[in-house]
């Protein structure tokens, strides 16, 4: 059970009542340089960010952790909604929380309160199919518990990029409370994805523990394209991109938005074009 002096110190942070002190001032944010489409993973590497304000554990295991960043407002402000976002890295311990920390920082400058998510991956006991996403469920009930005592939470996005957006599609399908899905270059078809030969889709099998025709059952039950989606998932997916190939943008029920140019990591660069369609998205959701 979370104590009262750390459950208050967290509805502070999420932005359900905050105090000034916990505000920050314009011009106290991050600018983010401007960038071509296709942008290489080291940029986002090197990107600036802002400490998150919370290291919330949600479960035993040192993985089982997530970040929080207060969204920063103006004066008498409230946070926009909740964005529980989901890292990717095909799924591997290999590519941690550690690249996503900017495009945090960014949304929390845009009047979101972020909850990013590190959890056990491939290489990780307890990591891979089904360890993996049950962590990423266990982290969405933690998130409810947070809100649970407050009279208007936030509405909760969850969000996720790569390999995190194939776990944040599986989530949305589960769980109709959530307020909306956005896959970013997300792996809708894991069955097909395995099939492929660059060093994420070979990372399929590891993931998954075996191979498709050796564990049949359960990539059925690991591949969002075979469940029906969440009613508000959107699908956002750069025609240059050698990671997640274009053809995986495409769901039943989903709405796909294709951006021409836009590379995989694209997504998480806030000075991007991609990153202005992310936010027209997110604003979407809460329509």
């Amino acid at each position: 059970m979370l104590g009262t002096i750390t459950r208050n110190c967290l509805i502070l942070a999420l932005g359900l009542f905050l105090i000034p002190g916990s505000l920050l001032a314009a011009d106290s944010t991050i600018e983010f340089p401007a960038v071509a489409a296709d942008v290489p993973y080291e940029e986002v590497e090197a990107l600036p960010f802002r400490p998150a304000e919370h290291r919330l554990a949600y479960g035993e295991d040192p993985a089982q952790y997530a970040l929080l960043w207060n969204p920063v407002l103006a004066q008498d402000a409230t946070a926009k909604a909740l964005i529980v976002f989901i890292h990717g890295g095909c799924w591997l311990n290999a590519y941690d929380i550690e690249h996503s920390y900017g495009l945090s920082t960014a949304l929390s400058q845009q009047g979101y309160a972020v909850l990013s998510l590190e959890y056990r991956r491939t290489g990780d006991a307890g990591g891979g199919w089904p360890g993996t996403f049950d962590d990423i469920r266990a982290a969405l009930a933690f998130t409810k518990q947070l809100q649970s005592s407050d009279l208007n939470p936030l509405p909760v996005i969850a969000l996720g990029h790569s390999a995190g957006g194939h776990l944040a599609l599986l989530a949305g399908a589960q769980d109709a409370s959530l307020q909306g899905i956005v896959g970013l270059a997300a792996i809708t078809d894991i069955i097909d994805y395995g099939r492929g030969q660059n060093s994420c889709e070979t990372a399929t099998a590891q993931f998954m523990g075996g191979d498709f025709a050796s564990r049949t059952a359960a990539y059925h039950a690991a591949n969002p394209a075979e469940l029906k989606p969440h009613a508000n998932t959107f699908l956002l997916q750069g025609s240059a991109d050698a990671i997640v190939s274009p053809t995986q943008a495409n769901i039943p029920g989903a709405l796909t938005i294709n951006l021409q140019g836009a590379g995989h990591f694209d997504w998480l660069h806030p000075g991007s074009p991609a990153f202005q369609t992310l936010l027209s998205t997110l604003s979407a959701t809460l329509q």
